[in-house]
């Protein structure tokens, strides 16, 4: 009996010291203080000159510049209809859109891109457009 329970007091210890510091979710944002980039998970999609960057409780306006063009290029294989977005990962500054535009109170420029993913394609919240 006294075995098992220091069994269980080395396991739970040892489970305790191996959690990790760092929690992440779709919905959460890390930020560095180095460089004052915000890593972002979310849907990506770029159509006509216009991207957008949906995570589960914002979405925001992606300047279009060289390096979101490359995120273009890495999601493309993975589209299988031109409207499809794709789950990424991505470093981003993140900055208030000028008054005086339309558009999501917030853009994002994309800095870095960590991971791009293939959509779930049992996902529900799909709306197709007749044509």
């Amino acid at each position: 009996m006294i075995l098992r329970f220091v069994a269980i007091l080395v396991l739970a210890a040892t489970l305790l010291g191996c959690k990790q510091d760092v929690k992440t979710d779709s919905s959460s944002s890390s930020y560095s203080k180095e460089d004052g980039l915000i890593t972002m998970k979310g849907d990506f999609i770029y159509i006509d000159n216009a991207a957008v960057l949906q995570t589960s409780r914002d979405i925001y306006g992606v300047v279009v510049d060289d390096q979101m063009k490359e995120l273009h290029k890495a999601v493309k294989p993975f589209q299988a209809n031109a409207t499809d977005m794709v789950p990424v990962t991505v470093r981003v500054r993140k900055f208030e859109k000028p008054a005086d535009e339309e558009g999501w109170p917030y853009r994002v420029e994309i800095k870095e891109v960590l991971k791009v993913e293939e959509p779930d394609s049992n996902s529900i919240d799909v709306i197709k457009l007749g044509e």
